[in-house]
């Protein structure tokens, strides 16, 4: 088996890691673009390692029903479908379970989808989820489990994680693929007692991988900050802990502080599409008039192939014109600036340093606001 995880810096709670993969190395922390559809939403699979990701998201329920897992298998699995030999990691379909809560139903049996495409049920087992990212060949594929969102009451929260319990078990039971491994995800929203019943009987089916999930789902960023610590502390240390669908650069560097190696998000593109641009002295909304004749890039200093060719006045036009490149152009800075922070972030807890990092850079990005 090809996968293993290794600490080689600590700075207070924070880990600097490596992760060894089928399909290559990734250095931790690190942020994962997400490619739900076996796409990171305007980019190519070269733009996309170019700026520095070495490991791409795809997704369980989407692939499943367009263009099918046993298409993608048949083309050789989800790697060579999309074009890229780096690492990938399969969400498995729960994030659907919160985010289409209401075309689907759910039992202690499965989650059955009415599709968003044509209206046909996909029924979510455990062994099915297992299965299709099976099929996808994925490096880490992830438990089934059910998020449910920021404010359920106790008593179903209850529920929700004697289920997330039931499906992981079933889950490990399932998985055979040998160059794939199988992460497990704690739920319990922000009641701590129920994460750590979660945590615990998680641990003792000793999964390759962590994962918090419950994150991101309505609550405020204060109450997210607040509970990243307590929760993190439930996974096992020497495994890898992954902190899924929290994406603002404040919240990567919270995450980090934690002692959380992994991190997704669909912001970066999300924003990118919608002519906003992050980058070091906060965000940069490309729309706005004060860029017409703006002949800088959009980030000083930043080598991506957006801020070496163009001005923030050509970015400015291509917004205005609806030109397609523009999304794209403002997507591809974004991942390179996300990659880059998790470098930076890398760098200063392996000098002891990620304390003064990050009250450098909140400085800075407040202070844009």
């Amino acid at each position: 088996m090809a996968f293993s995880f290794e600490i080689l810096h600590t700075d207070g709670r924070a880990r600097h890691g490596r992760m060894h993969t089928p399909h290559g190395v990734v250095e931790t922390p690190v942020f994962m673009p997400v490619g739900t559809q076996a796409a990171v939403k305007g980019l190519t699979p070269r733009q996309v390692a170019d700026a520095g990701a070495r490991i791409v998201l795809g997704n369980t329920y989407h692939l499943a029903l367009r263009p099918g897992d046993d298409v993608v298998a048949a083309m050789g699995g989800l790697h060579r479908f999309m074009g890229w030999d780096g690492p990938i990691l399969t969400d498995s379909g729960g994030f659907q379970i919160y985010s289409l809560a209401p075309t689907r139903k759910i039992t202690d049996e499965a989650a059955v989808f009415r599709s968003h495409i044509d209206g046909s049920l996909l029924e979510l087992t455990p062994e099915r989820a297992v299965a299709i990212q099976e099929n996808l060949g994925s490096d880490i594929a992830m438990c089934l489990d059910e998020c449910p969102p920021f404010g359920t009451a106790p008593d179903y929260m209850a529920v929700a994680v004697r289920r997330t319990l039931l499906w992981a078990k079933r889950c490990r039971e399932s998985h055979k693929r040998a160059d794939q491994v199988l992460f497990a995800i704690v739920q319990g929203g922000f009641d701590l007692a129920l994460r750590a019943r979660c945590a615990d009987e998680l641990r003792a089916l000793d999964f390759p991988g962590y994962a918090l999930g419950g994150f991101s789902v309505g609550e405020t960023a204060e109450q997210m900050a607040a509970a990243l610590v307590p929760t993190a502390e439930l996974l096992p240390a020497e495994k890898p802990r992954y902190l899924m669908g929290v994406g603002r650069p404040e919240d990567l560097l919270a995450a980090v502080m934690a002692g959380i190696d992994m991190c997704d998000c669909v912001l970066p593109t999300r924003n990118g599409r919608n002519a906003c641009a992050f980058t070091d002295s906060g965000q940069v909304r490309i729309r706005n008039a004060c860029h017409e004749r703006d002949p800088a890039p959009l980030e000083s200093g930043c080598g991506c192939y957006t801020c070496v060719h163009f001005s923030r006045a050509y970015l400015h036009h291509l917004f205005l014109a609806k030109e397609m490149l523009g999304p794209t152009l403002l997507s591809l800075h974004n991942v390179a600036f996300y990659c880059r922070l998790m470098a930076d972030i890398r760098e200063a807890i392996a000098r002891g340093q990620l304390g003064k990092l990050q009250e450098a850079r909140l400085a800075r990005w407040r202070g844009s606001l």
